[in-house]
């Protein structure tokens, strides 16, 4: 995983505290980071906004420091700054250094000073929130008009993006040397406004950090990079781009046929729908599909029908003819739909699938509630079955077995369609077909997936998804080819 962009490394806050303590330990100690850190915020607010009169809110930790730094900076740049502080930092720490150096006015927390304030930057908590959020800080954040949010609106868990107690919603966030978890998943993900990543420096002293955090990341960001498309050349064939099988249902045969289209969009050489039952239905579709009605046994003697789709539109009966087949058979499966409705609170059914991809209420019935942490529910789950779970919705989670987990934000809301996860069982076939791994075959899917979302804009329908797969391959070969940046969630960058 060592190429791997580092832009992609997601670290929880215990991470992140890890790898401030090694730096601390440094020859410079950790304080410079602090410095940088609110230097960057400074920054920020001068690039965004208009100077205005502004109100920084510190909290006694690291984050309140930062917040310290940045209301020095912006004063010298001729801001109108006043500091509230909820607490005083410990004494004889980077946070009580950076408060001493604040020549201006220091006062509580008063929800009518936030009011009152052209911006407020809030440096109160930050990602490593360890309770909830309520009285007076809340009530003060809440009172404010525009917020800037050091490292994530306070309220918001840097892990889980859930809300503890309450969060204001930012205008502009602005974190430091790697994005958390939270910053992808919702509904933190909505709270940030525009996101930006600064660069402080940590490490720059210390060169066995990166190996460190080589070592500590298990989360990426998914994106083109942390997987790589297989190249088409001059002498791929359809067998070498890959087969994908789907069993086709007697009844709900459109299911089938959309994952069938989202494997043909999503790269595969050769598609084929076995339907024993009822394949003149399928036969009247898209005229590049190959129908099968032949007994499934007879149809897995074929050692070139490597993965197989199994789930969209099957009934109970369908899949348990099928789905034991193909895993005795020892295929490369994908489970979606009405393969995990027959594993409903019998998760170890599913034990030999390669890729199952539940939406939120599948994965309840299969695998139990997610909770407020579905990074970890998905981690659970992938290393009960032994397979990928890809965890759908708009911040979609894909979990390896071994703790890998990747954590999308490209999925446009419109997504939300009937069948668009009978593409994505397409296409996450395609992948796998095509020789990927199925942990980075299941997140290329999901980006691919998504971004044919965006590229068929508002009011699509799942029909029109696979149209603009191969497009999306287009785009993701161009990311890793490096003619285009990897972009950050709401209109975000890194710096």
């Amino acid at each position: 995983m060592d190429d791997i962009p580092k832009a992609l490394r997601l670290l929880t806050p215990p991470q992140m505290g890890e790898l401030d303590r090694a730096a601390a330990a440094g020859p410079r100690g950790a304080y410079p980071l602090m410095e940088n850190a609110g230097r960057a915020v400074a920054r920020a607010a001068m690039r965004h906004m208009r100077p205005s009169t502004v109100l920084v809110l510190c909290g006694p930790g690291a984050n309140g420091g930062d917040g310290y730094v940045a209301a020095r900076l912006l004063a010298h740049a001729g801001w109108p700054v006043s500091v509230a502080s909820l607490a005083a930092p410990a004494e004889g720490s980077d946070a009580s250094r950076a408060a001493s150096l604040w020549r201006g006015p220091v006062r509580g927390f008063d929800p009518a000073d936030a009011a009152r304030a052209g911006l407020v930057i809030d440096a109160v908590f930050g990602a490593g929130l360890s309770r909830n959020v309520d009285g007076l800080a809340a009530d003060t954040l809440a009172a404010a008009r525009r917020v800037l949010a050091i490292d994530m609106p306070s309220g918001i868990d840097g892990a889980t993006g859930q809300v503890r107690g309450r969060a204001p919603t930012a205008e502009l966030t602005v974190t430091f040397h790697r994005l958390k978890p939270g910053h992808l998943l919702l509904p933190g993900r909505d709270r940030l406004g525009r996101l930006e990543v600064a660069d402080i420096g940590l490490g720059a002293d210390a060169p066995g950090l990166e190996a460190l955090e080589r070592e500590l990341v298990r989360a990426w960001r998914n994106e083109p990079g942390l997987w790589r498309l297989p190249d088409i050349g001059a002498d791929t064939q359809k067998y070498s781009r890959g087969v994908v099988s789907v069993c086709g249902g007697a009844q709900m045969t459109g299911a089938a046929r959309l994952a069938a289209a989202g494997a043909r969009g999503g790269g595969a050489g050769l598609v084929r729908i076995a339907a024993e039952h009822g394949a003149d239905i399928y036969r009247v579709g898209a005229p590049g599909l190959i129908v099968d009605d032949a007994p499934l046994d007879t149809l897995l003697e074929d050692g070139r029908r490597r993965v197989w789709v199994c789930g969209p539109g099957l009934g109970p009966d369908e899949v348990r003819a099928a789905l034991p087949a193909l895993l005795r058979a020892k295929r490369v499966v994908v489970a979606d739909a009405g393969a995990l409705t027959e594993a409903a609170g019998e998760p170890e059914r599913l034990r030999g699938v390669s890729v199952a991809t539940p939406h939120a209420g599948e994965f309840a019935r299969v695998f139990g509630d997610p909770g407020g942490d579905r990074v970890g529910a998905a981690r659970r789950a992938a290393a009960g079955m032994g397979g990928v779970v890809v965890l759908k919705g708009s911040d979609t989670v894909v979990a390896a077995p071994d703790g890998r987990v990747s954590i999308n934000n490209n999925a446009p809301p419109w997504l939300g369609t009937a069948g668009s996860g009978d593409v994505l069982s397409g296409v996450v076939g395609a992948c796998l077909a095509a020789g990927m791994a199925p942990f980075e075959a299941a997140s290329a899917a999901v980006w691919l997936h998504g971004e044919a979302g965006r590229l068929a804009g508002e009011g699509l329908l799942a029909e029109d998804l696979p149209l603009h797969l191969p497009e999306a391959g287009v785009l993701a070969r161009r990311r890793v080819a490096g003619l285009s940046r990897p972009h950050l969630p709401n209109g975000g960058r890194v710096s």
